[in-house]
């Protein structure tokens, strides 16, 4: 996958032909270099595993043996490779969840894998999930739980040093980390060395997020930090895997923290005063950790086509929960998902069926070279086309050369420019006529139309509003394969 630095995309279009006509201006917020090579990943994985695993819980208390945790037959590579088969192109590991349990030896504590049987102590399951990440090509993240069931300290001051250590210790010993996720579970109830009580904290106050982040960015500077308040991507606001429609990459980040309010998430906030994008989180099984009883309940093929569509095809990023089993494997019906789901949409996108179109704009930036419509078809993030800056409703027109059949549109902006588009529509040419087939709002990183089948010659993208004169590095034309499972039944034709 193409990964360019935002000067990078910047640049490259500047030195494309001696004679050059001035690139239009950012509009609003733009996406950082980290945030660029964040929003080109577009799919990637959670993996939730500890002793709630073994236990058959969600939130464990904290007061769970460290003996508990001993998977049976536990291999990283067989979790990552089935990843990889779904098209994930990294892997977000729970190495402490809010039981306080470390899937690493900590040296700050002894509620981790080195006081349990698993590997005689001497595992370590940050380092071979990491490891066998880089082996098979994917990035790897860390989520290390703000909230800690099990330490004495928590809801004291003394806790955050703890929490930082281990932080460090995270970000220092496992190689590149392409995200931290931090959460907003915040207190209550809890082992907490033996007192076994309710320990209530400040959220705005407590966690001094702005130096527990300055950690991150000494230590890790590209890697991106999730949380319902940013800095760099933001809940979607829900657990489903849906984003908004629209789903505005910008958010107003004033006044946001942790466990605050979830007003805007879903949809973001336009124009916003920051870019924080949205990440779409969901497990593929109800349940966040693996429980046997929900192995005849995982998603089905449509369901998670239906999921993409609405985070990946809606300009998020979508963050597919897989749990590993108590043998330390992903289990076989979830693989079994995963595959059909991924042939699915390799069938669908292994052919752009307007390449070899005519392209013929109603405006070019300058008429020059560098901004053509052609960019649209070359399937590079740091090309584009645009149009001259008074210039914010035009047309596209893509003329197949013959009757062509599809049911997926992609589009996508040329984000360092910001999000400049607001309203789009899609004709087709039927009995000697424009009809509308399609519309929407935002686009953003990517934003795919799918319905039903059109058959048509020529396809024409109308920009309706726009805040700025645009900046669209794709368009595309997809037909899924005709067995796609869809998850309710299609009307007769």
């Amino acid at each position: 996958m193409l990964c360019i630095s935002l000067a990078g995309w910047l640049t490259t279009a500047r030195a494309a032909e001696p004679s050059l006509v001035t690139p239009p201006k950012p509009y609003g917020p733009v996406p950082t270099e980290r945030q660029l090579r964040w929003h080109e990943m577009e799919f990637y994985g959670f993996l939730h595993f500890t002793v709630n695993t073994f236990t058959d819980k969600e939130w464990g208390y904290g007061d769970e043996k460290e003996a508990v945790f001993n998977p049976t037959d536990f291999d990283a590579d067989q979790i990552v490779k089935a990843a990889k088969a779904a098209g994930m192109k990294g892997l977000i590991l729970t190495a402490k969840h809010h039981d306080g349990f470390c899937l690493w030896p900590s040296q700050y504590t002894e509620h981790s894998v080195k006081n349990s049987p698993w590997r005689n102590g001497k595992g370590d399951v940050v380092k071979e999930i990491s490891q066998a990440c880089r082996r098979h090509g994917l990035r790897f993240g860390v989520y290390l739980s703000p909230w800690d069931r099990n330490h004495a300290d928590y809801a004291r001051p003394e806790y955050l040093t703890y929490y930082r250590n281990q932080l460090r210790e995270l970000l220092t010993n496992y190689g590149d980390i392409f995200t931290v996720w931090f959460d907003g579970a915040n207190g209550g109830d809890g082992f907490y060395g033996g007192a076994k009580e309710k320990r209530n904290i400040d959220n705005t106050t407590y966690y001094d997020w702005e130096n527990t982040r300055k950690i991150v960015r000494e230590l890790m500077p590209l890697a991106v930090m999730f949380s319902d308040a940013g800095p760099d991507m933001r809940w979607v606001g829900n657990e489903r895997g849906i984003a908004g429609d629209p789903c505005w990459a910008t958010l107003n980040a004033a006044n946001r923290y942790p466990g605050g309010t979830s007003d805007g998430l879903n949809s973001g906030e336009r124009p916003g005063t920051d870019w924080i994008p949205a990440e779409c989180d969901v497990s593929i099984r109800p349940g966040w950790f693996y429980h046997a009883k929900e192995d005849t309940r995982v998603k089905t093929p449509a369901q998670l086509l239906d999921i993409y569509y609405q985070s990946v095809g809606r300009g998020a990023d979508l963050n597919l929960n897989l749990p590993p089993d108590r043998r330390g494997q992903i289990h076989e019906n979830d693989i079994a998902s995963l595959r059909e789901f991924r042939r699915i949409l390799d069938a669908t996108f292994a052919k752009d069926l307007a390449r070899g179109a005519k392209l013929t704009a109603s405006n070019t930036r300058g008429g020059a070279k560098q901004f053509a419509p052609k960019n649209l078809l070359d399937h590079k993030r740091d090309t584009y086309w645009s149009t001259d800056d008074n210039v914010t409703t035009p047309e596209l027109v893509l003329d197949l050369g013959k009757p062509t059949t599809f049911n997926v549109i992609s589009l996508r902006e040329y984000l360092p420019l910001g999000q400049r588009i607001e309203a789009f529509a899609l004709d087709q040419w039927k009995d000697g006529g424009w009809v509308e087939f399609a519309q929407g709002t935002s686009i953003g990183n990517r934003r795919l139309v799918r319905g039903t089948s059109v058959t048509t010659e020529k396809v024409r993208l109308r920009i309706n509003q726009a805040a700025a004169c645009p900046a669209l590095s794709e368009i595309g034309l997809y037909a899924e394969p005709s067995s796609t499972p869809v998850t309710e039944p299609r009307s007769p034709k």
